[in-house]
């Protein structure tokens, strides 16, 4: 059997050739990683975590029409996505202050945003992802004018589906990051939702008991990262409720 030709190796997750021509295989490492990887560890079963609840997450933004990259699971790590020219930005969408805005703007964390806030850093992990205005990116040529206004609105598209979602059962979408790519239908390129959506893209806290179900676990040493994320799954349906994580060989529903 020959190798796959790997194209590319994150933080979390490494890209295969697909196995169609413009398809990708996207493959969910067990690695976690904060502060730009200074902090670093491998939590059992979290890729396999991720891979699941991404699905879960693209695929009901299939079902709302808002397009995105997934195509289909492979397996309980691997997903076949669809090759796309990635928008030097990650999209940031913020409805209660939290993290990185909190301490900028000596904001309370967990205090309630006026409106969701969309704000954009520049993907580029040796400058630490830098927040960055719409103007740097027209004058850079990152994305158009029309592509940003498009982005944003598809932002805000996403953030109503995940909020409404979340919910649905007891977790408050505090904020998430999504990345967006073109793909071009002839010379003409469509912007589409890629990368994932997954708790390590997202802060998720309990609406009861403000317990962290996101990746603010690992960063903060609040508990097991794989626990929280299994609970997530669990609550979306995506595992049964009577299974708890274990190490090895979280139980997930095909």
């Amino acid at each position: 059997m020959a190798r796959r030709k790997k194209l590319y190796e994150g933080k979390a997750k490494i890209l295969y050739e697909g196995t169609e021509p413009g398809t990708i295989v996207q493959y969910f490492k067990d690695d976690a990683t904060a502060f730009n990887a200074e902090k670093k560890d491998v939590i059992d079963g979290k890729g396999v975590l991720n891979n699941r609840l991404s699905e879960f997450f693209m695929t009901g933004l299939t079902q709302l029409g808002i397009p995105n990259h997934f195509i289909k699971r492979l397996n309980m790590r691997e997903q076949l996505v669809r090759a796309v020219e990635i928008v030097p930005l990650e999209i940031i969408v913020r409805n209660v202050a939290a993290g990185s805005m909190a301490k900028r703007l000596g904001l309370e964390e967990g205090t309630p945003l006026p409106r969701p806030i969309v704000e954009f850093s520049y993907k580029d992990d040796s400058l630490g992802d830098p927040l960055v205005p719409e103007e740097y990116i027209a004058a850079f040529g990152w994305a158009s004018q029309q592509e940003m206004d498009e982005i944003v609105s598809m932002a805000l598209r996403v953030n109503d589906y995940l909020s409404g979602v979340m919910y649905g059962v007891g977790i408050k979408l505090v904020d998430f990051k999504i990345e967006m790519g073109r793909v071009y239908e002839g010379d003409f390129p469509r912007l589409i939702v890629a990368d994932e959506i997954s708790p390590d893209s997202c802060r998720l806290w309990d609406m009861e008991t403000g317990q962290k179900l996101d990746k603010d676990v690992f960063r903060r040493d609040l508990g097991n990262l794989a626990d929280a994320y299994t609970e997530v799954a669990r609550r979306l349906g995506v595992m049964p409720s009577n299974v708890t994580h274990t190490p090895t060989k979280p139980t997930l529903i095909n």
